[in-house]
């Protein structure tokens, strides 16, 4: 970990300046060894590795060069929260499985327990507006996942990451958020508490300086990272434009196992899964499929999904209900009983958590923990 001014001062100004980029970057190091020899080196030595324009670009710290570096030093230097580290390509805590991917970060902002970035891990990805059993599954899958020694990687949005989370902070093993903003920056602003229960007993991470702000560009970027991260990434819920679909295709390009949970033919939410299923993405309904195809070490004979199965209820309404989304007309010709118990059965149902009620006055089944 980066501890050093001088270091950390060559850090900053190396990927603060103009359109060097990531890979002019990796070139300058690959053949300086480090950012002090790249400084240290004139700017010919340069321009043979970068061309003339980009070596000038290097000769002159960027305005506001001293700012940043004393604001990430006195970032680094706060001790009344979770640890606060600066991780670079080369340092012994980088993360093994970014290094096999094509564009690694080259510098990380931690805030929590960086040990994990060396843990074996899974990605949990998928809609921000998931329906309730989504939501349901995602939570459940992370917490067996962690029981099981698996580290849980996602992006701390709404929705299905934020589950994901909340369910890897249940199991022993913890979670790594990848966020797209500035790592001292929550964003989305309800997810706060999330974050710092995160940074407590997790960690979160970023490749972008303190401060960043939710800058849309900045999202897809990120998630080359929470693909890179794990060995696998699982979509529970994705629209067809879904950015988690983004998130499985540089999985699939790392090299790394893609697995999506199955959904109603009806469901937008689900289109996504199904693309993927289709693409040769691995159909799992249960957190000892995912642990199978990942060759994972796995006691007993659980195979939890991290939801009891639907069909073990006997209740005729369940029964009624399906799988699928429902309309109360739907369910008046299934059951023959009036509108009016059925609408009270339902809002039962819905207060004991057995129940969701959709937009478009639609009702679901969530299977239960």
């Amino acid at each position: 970990m980066v501890t050093d001014r001088d270091e950390l001062d060559a850090w900053l100004r190396l990927l603060s300046a103009s359109d060097v980029g990531r890979e002019g970057a990796r070139r300058l190091l690959a053949a300086f060894g480090s950012p002090e020899q790249v400084f240290a080196a004139n700017s010919a030595a340069r321009s043979q590795v970068v061309g003339s324009t980009l070596a000038r670009a290097l000769s002159k710290a960027p305005p506001d060069h001293e700012r940043r570096v004393q604001a990430v030093i006195e970032w680094l230097g706060v001790r009344d929260g979770a640890p606060r580290s600066i991780v670079t390509l080369g340092d012994p805590e980088y993360p093994p499985a970014l290094l096999e991917t094509a564009d690694p970060p080259l510098l990380l902002y931690a805030q929590g327990r960086v040990e994990l970035l060396r843990e074996p891990a899974i990605a949990i990805v998928g809609s921000r507006n998931p329906t309730p059993q989504g939501q349901d599954n995602a939570r459940a899958f992370a917490r067996h996942l962690s029981e099981a020694g698996l580290v849980v990687v996602s992006g701390l949005a709404l929705g299905i990451d934020g589950a994901a989370h909340e369910g890897a902070l249940l199991g022993p093993s913890g979670t790594i958020a990848v966020v797209g903003t500035g790592v001292d920056r929550v964003y989305p602003a309800r997810h706060r508490d999330l974050a710092h229960r995160i940074a407590r007993n997790g960690l979160i991470v970023s490749e972008y300086t303190l401060g960043t702000p939710p800058l849309a560009g900045n999202f897809p970027q990120r998630n080359r990272i929470i693909a890179g991260l794990a060995r696998g990434t699982l979509v529970v819920e994705a629209a067809l434009q879904s950015g988690s679909l983004i998130t499985a295709r540089l999985a699939a390009e790392a090299g790394r196992e893609v697995f999506a949970i199955p959904g109603s033919i009806h469901s937008p939410q689900s289109r996504g899964c199904h693309a993927l299923i289709r693409q040769g993405a691995k159909l799992v309904e249960t957190a000892r499929d995912l642990l199978d195809e990942l060759h994972w070490p796995v006691s007993g004979s659980d195979s939890r999904p991290g939801v009891v199965p639907a069909d073990a209820d006997e209740d005729p309404l369940m029964i009624a209900l399906g799988h699928d989304p429902v309309s109360l007309d739907a369910l008046v010709a299934r059951t023959g009983w009036p509108a009016a118990t059925l609408a009270a059965r339902l809002l039962e149902l819905e207060m004991q958590g057995r129940v969701a009620r959709l937009p478009g006055q639609l009702f679901q089944r969530r299977a239960r923990g």
